[in-house]
């Protein structure tokens, strides 16, 4: 089905996570990059600081919620079919964001074979 990646980066750059236009930037840039494709995404605000963001992408999503104060991000990206752009993306958004401590952990997707989902 796909890969999940979900990470925390810890002592980022408070500027970098603190509004919303600096991180469109960002995750904008980031998602052209790693070749995944926008449905939609948004951007919430909050005050005084600190943001989080959702990107539906045609390859599933990208979200990502900050708290500048802490210097901490929390980041999920969630892509079916080959491994590459979802891998992709981190990469890129570790250069970006430049945590001194990364935390992640990858999961596997996957339909199994006769097994119910009840």
């Amino acid at each position: 089905m796909g890969i999940h990646i979900i990470a925390e980066f810890l002592g980022v750059s408070p500027e970098k996570i603190a509004k919303a236009e600096n991180l469109r930037e960002i995750l904008d840039r980031v998602v052209a990059k790693s070749n995944l494709h926008v449905v939609s995404s948004s951007f919430h605000q909050f005050e005084p600081y600190g943001v989080s963001a959702v990107y539906l992408l045609s390859e599933s999503h990208l979200s990502i919620h900050t708290w500048p104060e802490y210097s901490y991000v929390a980041l999920d990206i969630f892509t079916c079919g080959e491994d590459g752009p979802a891998f992709k993306a981190f990469k890129l958004l570790v250069e970006e964001l430049q945590p001194k401590t990364v935390k992640k952990k990858v999961i596997r997707r996957e339909i199994l074979e006769g097994k119910s989902g009840n």
